[in-house]
């Protein structure tokens, strides 16, 4: 039998898995790490501190088994920006000028002016964006560093890494970087590569010396293997083998739809069993939702990020829909705190995410998307009302996946693609997912949630009038 690591990199801790050539996960482990927030809006953490408990979760599950047989590696991680000196040791991200805390992670919005003004230039790379960038993304973070910290961190930095990318060279000695962080999260493009007019017009013209070596100038698509594999130096701090393929990560909610997208459905009866893979939305259940589209030709969708060509699947591109903070607005709360209220409360919660992701999903079909199946993973996934809803509301069936940890079987499905055990990911991912329930909608229900989603829409239009006239202040 042939088994496959992936380690996923989360917000708030790392977990492992090994998975076998037929996708159960034979064991995992998990270990903390450390958020510092100095301030409001302000996350940072250690590249180190990470690197530690990869390699300790690591270490851990790959003494349940014969090391040879362990024939990839495979990393998913948030999309924070680690920041390393020309020697690559870590270099502070804050001004009290503390190296170990050397990444401002995913959700850190100190970079809320700097996006403004990225969004201002209306440049063509924020079509690939949904026509609006986030302060999530790496290039109004940088602009931070140069603007607030010039001597403590900018003028001293070598190596701009998004977290997935660093944990691939911190186990290969290889400054590759995968197409999908730079296409989702930096600008770049799969077909024309970095655009250097961007740079200059937020005044970020350093990155594109040399070759643009600080950001990246060696992109290959997931699942590919990175330089020679596992270095001796990995490999011990790791327990594994070295030599073993380490694949071309992903940013973790793309690994969680690697995992539970490309699933076999023959025999489910399914309205996607005879369509494209194109015909099938993955839906990651957790801090917050993303919903992943894909397609065989671009599709630009106002309001949701992408297309972004080869971000997740190779050979297609990629919509991403999403919601922040999954259920923290509720419309319509009573005074009263009985039990059925909070009951209410908790049912209207689950209906506006479901609500939401109906929105999102008729966004992505009025834009050309054709999809007609969702494929469901992640910790909300274990709710049957939160899935069931979901299945009403949006009138489709759901399918969730037999091996609920989908993040992890998809960083194990790139390891076993870059071991070369599978000619294509697609392979690994239909023969490695494997389908669990499938949820369908109850239709005794379809008029009530007609008339409730004409409601929300009105909700959403309101919202939107109500934000506007608090922007005049």
């Amino acid at each position: 039998m042939h088994y496959y690591m992936g380690i996923d990199v989360g917000t708030a801790s790392v977990r492992a898995a090994l998975v076998d050539q037929n996708g159960k996960v034979i064991v995992q482990a998990e270990q903390p790490i450390q958020i510092w927030e100095p301030q409001p809006d302000y996350y940072e953490q250690s590249s180190a501190d990470i690197w530690a408990a990869c390699c300790t979760v690591s270490k851990k599950i790959a003494q349940t088994v014969d090391l040879s047989n362990i024939r990839g590696l495979g990393f998913d991680a948030t999309c924070s920006l680690v920041v390393l000196d020309v020697n690559f040791e870590p270099l502070a991200v804050n001004a009290e000028g503390v190296n170990n805390r050397n990444i401002i992670m995913w959700m850190d919005h100190r970079a809320v002016d700097q996006v403004d003004r990225i969004n201002q230039t209306k440049h063509g790379v924020l079509n690939y964006v949904g026509g609006v960038m986030s302060p999530e993304m790496q290039p109004p973070k940088l602009m931070w560093l140069k603007e607030k910290l010039r001597s403590i961190c900018w003028e001293k930095a070598g190596h701009f890494f998004d977290l997935a990318d660093f944990l691939s060279w911190k186990a290969t000695g290889a400054t590759t970087r995968s197409l999908c962080t730079l296409v989702c999260k930096w600008t770049y493009s799969a077909e024309t590569g970095w655009d250097d007019c961007f740079w200059q017009q937020i005044g970020l013209e350093d990155l594109t010396v040399d070759n643009h070596s600080k950001i990246g100038n060696h992109v290959l698509c997931p699942g590919s293997c990175v330089g020679n594999g596992l270095t001796s130096i990995a490999a011990e701090a790791l327990g594994l083998s070295k030599g073993i393929a380490v694949a071309v990560s992903l940013i973790d909610a793309h690994a969680g739809g690697l995992g539970v997208i490309g699933v076999d459905v023959r025999g489910c009866n399914l309205p996607c069993e005879t369509k494209p893979i194109t015909s099938r939305l993955a839906l990651i259940c957790g801090t917050s939702s993303c919903h992943m589209g894909i397609s065989k030709n671009p599709i630009f969708v106002p309001g949701v990020w992408g297309p972004y060509y080869s971000a997740m699947v190779p050979d297609l591109w990629l919509n991403e829909g999403g919601q922040s903070a999954t259920g923290k607005l509720v419309t319509g709360l009573a005074l009263s705190n009985s039990l059925d209220d909070l009951a209410k409360l908790y049912l209207a919660t689950v209906q506006a995410i479901a609500l939401g992701t109906r929105h999102i999903l008729e966004t992505m079909q009025k834009a050309g998307h054709q999809v007609d199946t969702l494929f469901m993973c992640g910790g909300l996934s274990k709710n049957l009302l939160f899935v069931q809803m979901h299945s009403d509301i949006s009138g489709m069936p759901i399918v969730l996946a037999e091996e609920v940890e989908s993040v992890l079987l998809g960083a194990a499905i790139l390891g076993a693609y870059a071991s070369g055990d599978f000619k294509s990911i697609q392979e690994a991912m239909e023969k490695m997912g494997k389908i669990g329930k499938v949820i369908h909608p109850d239709l005794k229900q379809k008029r009530f949630y007609e008339h409730k989603y004409k409601v929300f829409l009105k909700l959403v239009e309101h919202q939107r009038e109500y934000r506007a006239i608090m922007q005049n202040i």
